[in-house]
């Protein structure tokens, strides 16, 4: 899927714009009143802390509040659709995720096209999720898995926070890539599925990194694998997923995008400022708490990464027939 042109519609305001106010010196000025980061989740989680650092990483750098405004609701879709409709000047942006990429396809009927309505402005973080077995699980490894799933059709319940969640969606891929049958039990919510692998009521999960560590380190569970497509630096001694699969890959990520026909200027001001964010160590210290590794790059490179993940989960999730819950 190939991003959308918008070199021309921004001469076009470039042109209608007053010759005393050139776009280098609209960008020069801007922001000359506070910003809305706009997040679709609540308060608290991982997407607002995240939201939360880089506004505050920003208001110091640029001088103007950027505003963290919480809109839950339809799995980040309410949060998405506010941005699209929004005004294209750089003052209303979205903390988007891997759930846009994965939204796209999964509802039939959104008033919005993501790829073609929000313009990428830069990465933040990539968070790996890890493959978790209750202990008493007889695999140990990703060949042992595939094998046993394999000699034991539709005896392993796959545990997840919720249907269209990217820890469900990787065990979609999972069954893509290996044929394996498992069947999928949705939570509400990524607590109530670790206490049933806890308990043994399920046997597998896909959770993020920073939910589970605790209880791999207590060895209440056993990490069989991380999602991502490098070793995670956090825990360089568990092995990827790809490493037996090549081509699996399956993380959340953060990032922010605009409305279309942001100015050019605007945006590359955003991500020369993200980015010096990220090459900074307090910054980068705090998202290794969180569980991340830094996403750098320029709007392009966020753009394809946006591209590249909604194209593929659009393929797990036709293959499955997932549907929103």
């Amino acid at each position: 899927m190939k991003l959308p042109r918008r070199g021309f519609l921004r001469l076009a305001a470039g042109a209608a714009a007053p010759p005393a106010l050139s776009l280098t010196a609209r960008a020069q000025a801007y922001p000359s009143r506070p910003v809305r980061l706009i997040v679709g989740y609540a308060p608290a989680g991982g997407t607002d802390i995240t939201a939360r650092l880089i506004g505050q990483w920003l208001s110091e750098r640029l001088g103007q509040q950027f505003v963290i405004e919480n809109r839950p609701g339809a799995n980040s879709n309410i949060a998405t659709e506010a941005v699209v409709r929004a005004s294209p000047d750089g003052y209303t942006l979205l903390l988007s995720t891997a759930a846009n990429a994965v939204n796209a396809t999964l509802y039939e009927k959104l008033n919005f096209n993501f790829m073609a309505d929000i313009a990428p402005v830069a990465g933040i973080m990539r968070v790996p999720n890890v493959m978790v077995v209750n202990p008493s699980f007889p695999a140990k490894t990703v060949p042992e898995f595939i094998a046993y799933a394999k000699a034991n059709p539709g005896k392993i319940n796959l545990a997840s926070g919720g249907a269209g969640g990217v820890d469900h969606m990787a065990g979609e891929l999972l069954k893509m890539m290996t044929g394996i049958h498992m069947t999928h039990v949705p939570y509400r919510g990524l607590g109530p599925a670790l206490t049933d692998l806890l308990g043994g009521q399920v046997q597998l999960m896909f959770s993020s990194f920073p939910a589970a560590i605790e209880y791999i380190k207590s060895d209440r569970l056993r990490v069989i694998a991380v999602t991502t497509a490098m070793r995670f630096e956090g825990a360089p001694d568990i092995p990827t997923m790809g490493e037996v699969l090549p081509g699996f890959e399956a993380s959340q990520w953060y990032g922010v995008g605009a409305p279309k026909n942001a100015p050019a200027e605007i945006v590359g001001k955003l991500n020369n400022e993200i980015n010096a964010a990220l090459d900074d160590g307090r910054i980068q210290a705090r998202l290794a708490d969180l569980g991340g590794t830094v996403l750098r790059g320029s709007p392009a490179d966020f753009g394809k990464l946006v591209s590249d993940e909604t194209e593929k989960w659009g393929k797990v999730i036709r293959f499955a027939g997932i549907k929103p819950e």
